[in-house]
């Protein structure tokens, strides 16, 4: 059948246009084996068609004849067409495979690796499932492309343009009635084709609505939303809704389905049909032999699929193109926060943890003011910063600046006098620790999620820091111990149960900086003084940020800056601030926190 191109494949390539030399770059290491596919190629297409000769001479001379030596010869012909057909076909296989499965690799290596190197602000505003679409399905269907589609081009372009000439060398009369046979039919293929599509279409998009609701509803996360609001009959009406729907689309799609074997049928059933008439009418056979006839017949159905194929070139290669489009497209996104060129080398023995905010202002991407303007603040190496104001006040972007989740708009964030700009992202990941309010386990057991911070650790060391982290005890008391899968989400545990596994996965970092982003913020009274106690044990001998809400948790903290509207407008100990009478005695007044 004739296909369309979708449309939005074409958006996708005026979006973000690719060249042929770029995707010829992906294979270039791989000619030599490309270059022996091609030739397995040509060669299984051409071997393929001796088969309707060698019929002809089979009905036309060794069978009425009784020619058994030259029976002998071309029934042993028609096996050897069909051996070498066959394990050249199992080579160009292994090769096209290997080739693509290659190259897929290294495709699916590099776009994992360079979306990690890009800012949170990216997964912020992509859509996850968007990400592991083109990770997955699109490299999936790249492998396709190149171990199906481009080697089904080649063959099916050989086979076509040899299959012609085969035609035209067994009977130029009937090759003249192929050629006034074959539009028509290819024209009702393709009307069929249509109708197909679009169907098609509508059930993808039926399906992805219904996979979507399965995601959003079943999950924990879902599950929970679901019964806490009561939308179950709700969601479960709108599920049955769109099930329907594609149940109607199911069956209209097999029916069109149906549409298209039955017309291949009328046209495969036609074209033979018609040869045969004109073979068997005294005034158009002009002495055609029966084994001419079956040659030409057997050729004629073989020329058709080819056929097709190599009229469905141009939508395939748009297709292709599209698929990489999609891919590429993240390959080139730039990296907004990336190593620098000529990176500084920490000596973690002589590093103290200074920390210095100097003329530091920071603006997201269309937004209409600064998150933090002007902030000028030095924390002393193994001393505490509390920070706090109203929320939206710039508290978490002033943590993620010296996380180096974010680089300032203006300014610089230095540790012991070296810009963070200037330091490999990796080895800064071992100076600063950030334990934040929204707690990530990893869907594996409590060992591994502790061991993600350092693969290195042995499991006394990871023991160790659960103790220090006030969670040993409890892990211990759990039938399957360190060993317990945690859960989607870490859900089989309690909010503080996870913020105390978190605070000993830091623990094994061993952070010379602690970030503490309103670590306690969610947690009751009762667990919060658990976990408090916890980050207290951290915070020992570390330079500590802490970002809190609850004044409680930060009155005893070196200095205290209070932001409002990403500028400090206050800064002292809790003693002067309250004696200030500003905003935070405002903010103290109203937590009832002792104001002395």
């Amino acid at each position: 059948m004739v296909a369309k191109v979708d449309p939005a494949d074409r958006a996708q390539l005026a979006e973000h246009p690719v060249s042929l030399g770029r995707i010829g770059a992906l294979f270039h290491p791989y000619r030599g084996p490309l270059a022996v596919v091609t030739a397995l190629i040509v060669a299984t297409s051409l071997v393929g068609l001796a088969t309707p000769f060698i019929t002809k001479h089979l009905i036309d001379d060794a069978i009425p004849n009784q020619d058994v030596s030259l029976l002998l010869l071309l029934v042993g012909g028609l096996l050897a067409v069909t051996v070498i057909s066959s394990v050249l076909g199992v080579v160009q296989t292994w090769l096209s495979t290997t080739i693509g499965q290659k190259v897929m690799h290294r495709l699916r290596t590099d776009v994992f690796t360079h979306l990690q190197r890009q800012s949170v602000d990216f997964f912020t505003r992509t859509r996850g499932g968007e990400v592991q679409s083109r990770l997955t399905q699109d490299i999936q269907g790249m492998q396709g492309v190149v171990t199906s589609t481009a080697t089904s081009v080649a063959s099916n372009i050989t086979t076509a343009v040899g299959t012609a000439v085969a035609m035209v060398a067994l009977s130029w009369q009937l090759s003249l009635l192929s050629l006034v046979v074959l539009p028509p039919s290819i024209w009702i293929m393709r009307k069929v084709a249509t109708m197909r599509r679009e169907v098609t279409a509508k059930r993808q998009r039926a399906m992805a609505d219904l996979q979507g609701q399965v995601e959003e509803s079943l999950s924990v996360s879902g599950a929970i939303l679901g019964k806490v609001l009561g939308t179950g009959p709700t969601t479960s009406a709108t599920f049955a809704t769109t099930s329907n729907e594609l149940m109607d689309l199911e069956v209209r799609s097999q029916l069109a389905g149906r549409w298209r074997m039955a017309t291949m049928s009328i046209v495969f059933a036609a074209i033979p049909a018609l040869i045969y008439l004109i073979a068997g009418l005294p005034a158009t056979s002009n002495g055609m032999t029966i084994g001419t006839l079956v040659a030409f017949t057997g050729l004629q159905a073989a020329l058709f699929r080819p056929l097709m194929g190599v009229l469905n070139v141009g939508v395939e290669v748009i297709s292709s193109m599209a698929l990489f489009s999609r891919v590429f497209e993240y390959l080139d996104l730039v990296v907004e926060i990336d190593d620098p060129a000529d990176p500084v080398a920490l000596d973690r023995a002589t590093l103290r943890g200074d920390v210095r905010f100097e003329g530091v202002g920071y603006s997201y991407p269309g937004a209409d003011r600064a998150a933090l303007a002007e902030i000028d603040l030095s924390i002393p190496a193994g001393s505490s910063l509390a920070l706090v104001g109203h929320t939206g006040s710039g508290k978490s972007t002033f943590g993620s600046l010296v996380a180096r989740l974010a680089d300032p708009s203006v300014g610089r964030v230095s540790i012991d006098g070296i810009d963070l700009r200037d330091l490999a992202l990796a080895e800064l990941s071992t100076v600063v620790g950030v334990v934040s309010q929204e707690t990530y386990l990893l869907h594996t057991s409590i060992r591994e999620n502790l061991r993600y911070a350092r693969p290195e650790a042995t499991d006394a060391e990871i023991e160790e820091a659960a103790r220090a982290a006030q969670i040993h005890d409890l892990i211990v008391g759990l039938p399957e111990g360190y060993d317990t899968i945690v859960g989607s989400r870490g859900h089989r545990f309690s909010g503080g149960e996870k913020q105390r596994i978190a605070i000993a996965r830091t623990i094994l970092r061993d952070p010379l900086v602690l970030v503490l982003d309103e670590a306690t913020s969610a947690l009751d009274n009762a667990t919060e003084r658990a976990v408090q106690e916890a980050l207290d044990a951290l915070a020992v001998g570390r330079t500590t940020i802490t970002i809190a809400h609850r004044l409680s948790t930060i009155a005893d903290a070196d200095q205290i800056a209070v932001l409002d509207a990403g500028r400090i407008v206050e800064k002292g100990t809790h003693p002067e601030l309250v004696a200030l009478g500003g905003e935070y005695a405002d903010l103290a007044g109203k937590q009832d926190l002792v104001l002395a």
